[in-house]
């Protein structure tokens, strides 16, 4: 039986732009924070790391509650879109705050200025915006194909966007003045680009009612609803005894700290290659072959006869090509590195792609297993598992930072932090790459699942 539409190409268009606004916060402040609070306000790499870190366990605990919130919400606008539109709101204040620190405060009052400003932006207004745009997947329609189209016009904008920020962010620093007020401004500029884009998101799709949600062809609806019930307790002990489940959520923290190296390519340009617009060539080094992968994912897994193989080649095919950025690194060749880091990234896109996909496999192994569904937490543990992966890795570079002797006041920094950025930036994210692709090894979960079936007659 085909499946009713419920969008047009617009309104799919329309939601996916929401990532626009998503990553003009999280791209920007993932990969600008440190080097802003180092170099501009003056601030201590090891404490800011830390201060983000402590940040992560008010952000851990706020997702189940803005889960729970959207889900008992009731307005014209529906559930989920009044929390995305009015927290994002709180997104651009909260991130201008980040960007704006006084320089003429004491360092004290500087750090708990940002910690506060840091705390408020992830655990309470970007948590509550992304957990409602992540919902609308399954409140606008019904339609699996539609879900899947809306999917793939997020992660086109997410990675185009960060590719966007990260290209030009340095270069309209300087545009601006450079110093404290570049970076206010651009953090003004990108804010309010983030609040039209999220609005015209929000006002791009209509949520379907309760009635039509729960609306059944098959007359199963109220069986479905009471089997389905569970505790906050026992569905953490239903994740907890699902093996994939920890395999998604050890990469999906390992993938965050990958990223927050990454990132930190910034101090690498500056200070090994000496041209901090490096960063942005870079960019397009990685987001390029990731929106590429991206595209042809859906045609590799038909091809492919499922995700396990080719997120498993891709990323033998992704450590190979981190191993060989080491080697070019070491040889001083850019355009070599430039052409590794892509084939690392183009070897890394299927997972980007089909993560959601293996998700939901994932979630059906605990219903062949127990009898449960727990889809809806499945997917918030692993959105906590990408925040607190995100923390560590940023605090973690933080804190290597420091250990070295990092001084941003300097030009030229000590020989301990040249090298430190060379372990960082080099070695730290191939061997993140080689433990992902042990972990992969492991996860074939679709086969796991089909023998299950079998076993049950199914």
């Amino acid at each position: 039986m085909q499946e009713k539409k419920y969008l047009k190409w617009y309104n799919m268009v329309g939601y996916g732009s929401g990532d626009i606004a998503g990553n003009v916060v999280y791209a920007f402040l993932s990969s600008f924070v440190m080097i802003y609070l180092t170099n501009t306000v003056g601030l201590n790499p090891g404490v800011v790391g830390t201060l983000i870190a402590a940040s992560k366990f008010f952000d851990g605990a706020t997702d189940v509650f803005f889960g729970t919130m959207i889900d008992k919400t009731k307005s014209k606008l529906g559930k989920a879109r009044p929390w995305m539109l009015y927290a994002y709101i709180g997104c651009a204040v909260t991130l201008v705050a980040i960007f704006a620190v006084p320089v003429d405060m004491g360092k004290t009052s500087q750090y708990i200025w940002f910690f506060i400003a840091y705390t408020l932006l992830n655990a309470v207004f970007y948590t509550a915006n992304n957990i409602a745009y992540s919902a609308l997947t399954a409140l606008v329609t019904k339609n699996s194909k539609e879900r899947v189209q809306m999917g793939s016009y997020r992660f086109i904008f997410a990675f185009s966007t960060s590719l966007l920020i990260q290209s030009i962010t340095v270069g309209a620093v300087a545009a601006f003045g450079g110093g404290a007020s570049g970076w206010r401004t651009v953090a003004i500029l990108y804010a309010a680009i983030g609040l039209i884009v999220n609005t015209i998101s929000v006002l791009s799709v209509k949520e379907l009612s309760q009635e039509e949600l729960n609306k059944s062809e098959f007359g199963l609806e109220q069986k479905d609803k009471a089997e389905e019930k569970y505790g906050l307790v026992e569905a953490v002990k239903l994740l907890a005894s699902n093996r994939f489940y920890l395999m998604i959520c050890g990469v999906y923290i390992l993938q965050q700290i990958y990223s927050a190296m990454i990132n930190m390519g910034i101090y690498y340009m500056t200070y090994v290659l000496k041209n901090e617009n490096l960063y942005g060539v870079f960019s397009w080094a990685v987001n390029i072959p990731l929106i590429v992968a991206l595209v042809f994912t859906p045609t590799l897994v038909a091809k492919w006869k499922g995700m396990y193989h080719l997120n498993l080649r891709g990323y033998m095919l992704g450590t190979l090509g981190r191993a060989l950025v080491i080697v070019a690194g070491y040889l001083g060749s850019v355009p070599l590195m430039l052409f590794f880091t892509g084939l690392a990234a183009l070897g890394q896109g299927p997972w980007q792609g089909d993560m959601n996909a293996v998700i939901a496999s994932c979630s059906e192994y605990t219903y062949l297993t127990k009898k449960k569904r727990v889809d809806g937490t499945m997917y918030s543990c692993t959105s906590l598992g990408v925040k607190l992966g995100g923390g560590l890795g940023t605090a973690i570079a933080g804190w290597l930072l420091a250990a070295s002797g990092f001084d941003g006041s300097v030009l030229v920094q000590s020989e301990s932090c040249i090298n430190m950025l060379y372990f960082m930036y080099l070695w730290v994210p191939m061997g993140i790459s080689l433990i992902i692709t042990w972990i992969l090894s492991k996860m074939n979960v679709e086969e796991t699942n089909e023998k299950l079936k079998e076993q049950q007659g199914k």
